[in-house]
């Protein structure tokens, strides 16, 4: 590619080796697309919406019902964040001309991790230090199928490389695995 006319900034991009290089104008550059996102991004942040749903309903049942400090606040960290990003993925879907709930009507119940209607019912119906025990084993349930749907999207060609998508992605894996051993370390004092 033969160097820009004009006199502004130029950015060169360093060749493969025995390739030259290639310069742009910062006008060429900005006229590059940047990383685009794919149908798995999609069906990812879709899927991510009524997965992170579930967790808030299991988090506003700890307001109700939780006895022990360590799971309230284990709890209430959860709720904001979960419903931060519930926002910020339907943002970005209606951003990208996206719907924001999967297509074909597919429920929440299709997701990794996510609690069957019996599962939410036995946590609906535990009390004191069970509801404490239930809700931390099922969340760690919960959060162990989010990272595996974080996995699916790295592994899926080409998933997970917009920004956006890969940033979110990335946090849910590193946060959630933290707060598992968290959870798991406030489980062991209550067996």
């Amino acid at each position: 590619m033969p160097a820009p006319t004009d006199d502004g900034p130029r950015i060169v991009q360093p060749g493969a080796p025995g390739q030259a290089s290639q310069t742009f104008s910062a006008d060429e550059l900005s006229r590059v697309e940047g990383v685009s996102y794919t149908p798995a991004d999609v069906a990812f942040m879709q899927g991510m919406i009524p997965h992170h749903a579930q967790a808030l309903e299991m988090t506003a049942l700890v307001r109700r019902f939780a006895t022990t400090n360590a799971v309230r606040q284990m709890g209430l960290r959860m709720e904001i964040s979960q419903r931060d990003e519930i926002a910020m993925m339907e943002s970005w879907l209606r951003d990208h001309g996206e719907a924001t709930a999967l297509p074909g009507g597919h429920g929440a119940h299709m997701m990794p991790g996510m609690l069957s209607p019996e599962q939410m019912q036995e946590l609906e119906n535990a009390r004191g230090v069970d509801f404490d025990r239930l809700f931390l084993e099922y969340m760690i349930q919960h959060h162990l199928g989010a990272i595996d749907m974080v996995a699916a999207l790295f592994n899926t060609s080409g998933a997970g490389q917009e920004s956006t998508v890969f940033k979110f992605a990335e946090d849910v894996d590193a946060d959630q695995t933290m707060e598992i051993e968290r959870m798991q370390g406030i489980l062991a004092t209550l067996r």
